[in-house]
């Protein structure tokens, strides 16, 4: 019996980042410490899935992303594409084509002196997907066409569009090397509520028509619920929960995603509950703490926690959770203890 082997296969990935010294620090000799963004993080994902990514500004997920894509060199780990290394040297001109990013602010991730078609005309030439000024026109026009705009406006300079038109560009010119795989990080968190819905939609509609597969990094809940058939919550660099979306809005296994869900805003009145405190300290990324690196927030630690890191571990079928004591209380009124449970 043969397994299926997924489209990209993230296999303990951690990322390390040299931090500054001081001068006092530098004088004493005092060894240079590293901040852990990402730690030891696994993760699949199948064609045509969406998996989401989300947690608190810092927990890593831009920096996963990155890493997916290139842009960072894990400090440890290997990430595989098809069950082949991703980045490997012999392997740059054909699997990372297929790998694409789209960043959180379109401005700043289109060049303001190209016009739009020359933006996605040097696109095609790169990488050989078009020849002769003719085709290469032809498929300008059909990528824009794809992403809601018209093939009239390819003249301009990304200034004259709004900033949801600018995010089609985007997407438009991801789309133009015929990726698998796109990484969108935080792709709707600075446009308008009405420009959110027609982008996600857009994400939504381009992955049935071609078969995409997306990495959703976003804070907002509600996008990632919409468009996402499992989340990943993640906490300090490391992956907390993983679950279908459905399942994990029903039934969180961690005290953390508790807390995530109980925030987002409900229209009922009728419905509202009250929002889980986080009090506590917030562990410093460059000494993470011993045990469980939630227990200084956690609402319901036990000593357990404070001594024993927790591993990751399928507690039910696509089930996932790195918590000694999961979907053991499921209340929203908790409030964090003032000494660690025994």
């Amino acid at each position: 019996m043969t397994t299926e082997v997924p489209l990209l296969d993230i296999q303990s990935v951690s990322m390390s980042f040299p931090a500054r010294r001081s001068l006092a620090a530098w004088i004493g000799g005092a060894k240079p410490r590293e901040l852990q963004a990402v730690r030891e993080v696994s993760l699949q994902l199948k064609p045509g899935e969406t998996v989401g990514l989300v947690g608190e500004s810092g927990c890593g997920k831009s920096t996963l992303g990155r890493c997916i894509a290139g842009l960072y060199k894990p400090t440890s780990g290997q990430i595989f594409y098809r069950g082949e290394p991703l980045h490997a040297a012999g392997n740059r001109d054909k699997a990372p084509r297929r790998v694409q990013m789209i960043f959180q602010d379109p401005y700043a991730s289109l060049n303001p002196r190209m016009t739009i078609e020359q933006t996605l005309s040097e696109v095609l030439r790169v990488h050989k997907l078009a020849k002769g000024r003719h085709s290469i026109g032809e498929r300008v026009d059909r990528i824009l066409t794809t992403v809601g705009l018209s093939p009239a406006l390819k003249a301009q300079l990304p200034h004259s569009f709004s900033g949801g038109q600018r995010q089609r560009i985007s997407i438009g010119r991801a789309l133009a090397v015929e990726p698998e795989i796109i990484i969108a990080d935080e792709p709707v968190s600075a446009l308008d509520v009405s420009i959110q819905a027609q982008i996600i939609n857009l994400f939504v509609r381009l992955r049935e028509e071609f078969q995409l597969a997306y990495l959703f990094i976003a804070h907002d809940l509600n996008v990632v619920r919409h468009v996402s058939h499992r989340i990943a919550v993640m906490y300090l660099g490391q992956i907390v929960e993983l679950a279908p979306s459905r399942e994990l809005f029903r039934n969180p296994g961690h005290p953390y995603t508790r807390a995530l869900l109980s925030a987002i805003p409900k229209p009922d009145p009728d419905q509202r509950s009250r929002a889980i405190s986080l009090e506590g300290e917030l562990p410093d990324p460059h000494s993470p703490p011993p045990g469980c690196s939630f227990h200084t927030r956690c609402p319901i630690a036990i000593a357990r926690c404070t001594i024993e890191p927790p591993q990751l571990l399928e507690h039910a079928p696509s089930r996932w959770v790195r918590c000694h004591r999961a979907f053991e209380i499921r209340t929203h009124n908790l409030k964090p203890p003032s000494t660690i449970q025994t």
